[in-house]
C-alpha cells in the first residue's frame, strides 16, 4: 500500500472513532428511551457482524479457524459484553456526556495494566494517570456521576474496554476486518443470552426513535467504528489508536447538550480536561519511548 493510500485510510479511520463514536453516546440514549440495554445492543453488534461476515466471505475472505472465534469470544466480552454493556446500563440515569468523559480514561487504564504486566514506564507517566483518575473524582464530587449501582457500572466501561484492547495484540484474532465480524458476533450473541436471562421485556413496542438510533448505532457505530477501530490497532501506534479519547467526550457532550438537554456544568468541563490532559501527557510519553526503541535499534 503506498504512503499517500495509507494516509487517506488513517484519516478516515480516525474520523470514525472521533466523531462517529462520539456521537455513539447520544444514540445509545436515544436507543434506550424504549429498549432495555442488552436487548438493545445484542442485536445490534449481532446483526453488524453478520452483516459483515457475509460480505467479507463473498469477497472470498476465509472464516475464522477455531482458535480464531475462541480469541475473538475472549476479546468480544470485554470490548463489547461489558464495556459498552456497562454505558448501555448506566445511560439509563446516567447523563451521555458523563458517560463519554468516563470511558475516555480508557487510555489510562490501559497504562495502568501494561505497568501491571511489567512493561517498562513511560517518562512522566505518573502524571497523566494522575490527571486522568482526578477527572473522574471530580465528576463524583460534583454530582455528575454518583457512585450508586449504575454509576459503579460505568466505571467498569473503560476498565473493560483496557483489558480488550490490550488483550487483542495477544491473542491469534482472525486476520483484517473478520476479525471484528467474529467479536461482534460472538459479542451479540452473548449479550442476547444476558437479556434472556436478566429477564429483559420490551414494555411497549420501541419508537421509531429508538428503532433509528439502533440503526445508527448498528451500522456507523459497529460496522464502521469498530471496524476502524481494529485496524487502527493494527496498523498504527497504540497511542494514535486510542487517540479518540481526546474527542470523543467533546462531541459526546455537544450533542448531548444541543439535542438531549444535558448540562454541561463546570465539574464536567473539568473532567473532560482533566482527562484529554491525562490521555494527551501518556500518548506523549509513549509516543517518545516508542520512536527512542526505534533509534536505539537503529543504531
Amino acid at each position: 500500500m503506498s504512503g499517500a493510500r495509507l494516509e487517506v485510510k488513517v484519516v478516515l479511520a480516525l474520523f470514525a472513532v472521533y466523531v462517529v463514536w462520539g456521537s455513539t453516546y447520544f444514540a445509545m440514549k436515544v436507543a434506550l428511551e424504549t429498549l432495555p440495554p442488552f436487548l438493545m445492543a445484542g442485536p445490534r453488534f449481532l446483526l453488524a457482524g453478520l452483516a459483515m461476515y457475509a460480505w467479507l466471505r463473498r469477497r472470498g475472505a476465509p472464516p475464522p479457524s477455531r482458535e480464531g472465534w475462541i480469541a475473538s469470544t475472549k476479546v468480544g466480552i470485554p470490548l463489547l459484553v461489558l464495556g459498552n454493556g456497562a454505558v448501555a446500563i448506566a445511560e439509563q440515569s446516567v447523563p451521555s456526556n458523563v458517560a463519554a468523559v468516563v470511558v475516555a480514561t480508557m487510555p489510562i487504564w490501559a497504562a495502568v495494566f501494561g505497568r501491571l504486566a511489567g512493561m517498562p514506564s513511560a517518562g512522566r507517566e505518573w502524571l497523566g494517570l494522575l490527571l486522568g483518575f482526578s477527572g473522574v473524582l471530580v465528576l463524583n464530587v460534583g454530582g455528575g456521576l454518583r457512585l450508586e449501582a449504575r454509576g459503579l457500572v460505568l466505571l467498569a466501561a473503560p476498565i473493560a474496554w483496557a483489558v480488550g484492547s490490550v488483550w487483542s495484540r495477544r491473542l491469534p484474532m482472525p486476520a483484517g476486518a473478520m476479525g471484528t465480524a467474529a467479536q461482534m458476533i460472538a459479542g451479540g450473541i452473548v449479550m442476547l443470552g444476558i437479556a434472556l436471562v436478566t429477564g429483559e421485556r420490551l414494555a411497549a413496542p420501541p419508537s421509531s426513535r429508538s428503532l433509528l438510533a439502533v440503526v445508527y448505532l448498528t451500522v456507523f457505530g459497529s460496522m464502521i467504528a469498530f471496524t476502524a477501530f481494529n485496524w487502527l490497532l493494527a496498523n498504527v501506534r497504540a497511542s494514535l489508536a486510542t487517540s479518540y479519547a481526546y474527542v470523543n467526550p467533546l462531541v459526546a457532550v455537544f450533542l448531548g447538550w444541543a439535542f438531549a438537554g444535558e448540562t454541561v456544568g463546570i465539574t464536567t468541563l473539568l473532567a473532560a480536561a482533566l482527562g484529554i490532559a491525562g490521555v494527551g501527557i501518556l500518548a506523549l510519553q509513549r509516543g517518545r519511548a516508542e520512536r527512542h526503541r526505534t533509534v536505539e535499534g537503529s543504531e
